[in-house]
């Protein structure tokens, strides 16, 4: 008997602009090439973004898995110390109640934060990194997590979501980060930089 392993690497972040962010994930099967390999980076590249949340299409892939780690909220909602979860192939199957607005800022789009308004409860389906498949609830902080990175594998950003009226004063930002002209203390892809 013999382990496999492998170092981990961190993964540049595809940034805004980038055509893989807005394309609808493929799903994948349990024999996905280095899947293990592949969700051991993604975390790793998620901690050193100081993210909680990373989904594969931004870094470059366009498969339906993305990582959650919420525990840096913890220290507001005690129930997410030590959330981290693994979602392969994950389908909403409900959100419920009365929307919420919450600040949100995304790896892919640096610099840039905006309240989006979200319902406080969802049920998800989801296959886990064993490939087991489940169902859960989840609440709060820990749902709006969750759906702000099953956006990014529906090819949703959360600028989406914010009024077009809002949109159209953040679009000499969003231009400059797709061009690069954005100070990020972690590794980034631009789409518009040759």
């Amino acid at each position: 008997m013999y382990v496999i392993t492998f170092a981990t690497m961190i993964l540049p972040i595809v940034a805004y602009g980038d055509p893989v962010l807005k394309k609808e994930a493929e799903e994948i099967e349990e024999n996905y090439p280095d899947l293990k390999e592949l969700i051991a980076n993604m975390y790793e590249t998620m901690y050193n973004a100081e993210g909680v949340g990373l989904a594969a299409p931004q870094i470059g892939k366009s498969v339906r898995i993305f990582v959650v780690d919420a525990s840096p909220f913890a220290e507001d909602d005690p129930s997410l110390e030590g959330f981290k979860r693994t979602f392969i192939n994950p389908i909403i199957l409900e959100e419920e109640g009365e929307k919420w607005s919450f600040n949100e800022g995304c790896l892919s789009i640096p610099g840039i934060r905006e309240n989006v308004d979200r319902q406080p409860s969802i049920v998800i389906e989801y296959q886990d990194e064993n490939f087991e498949l489940k169902e859960e609830r989840f609440d709060g902080i820990a749902a709006r997590i969750i759906q702000h990175e099953y956006d990014h594998i529906e090819g949703i950003l959360f600028t989406d979501h914010v009024n077009p009226l809002k949109r159209r004063l953040l679009k000499t930002k969003l231009n400059n980060i797709s061009k690069g002209n954005v100070k990020v203390p972690y590794r980034m892809k631009f789409p518009n930089i040759k």
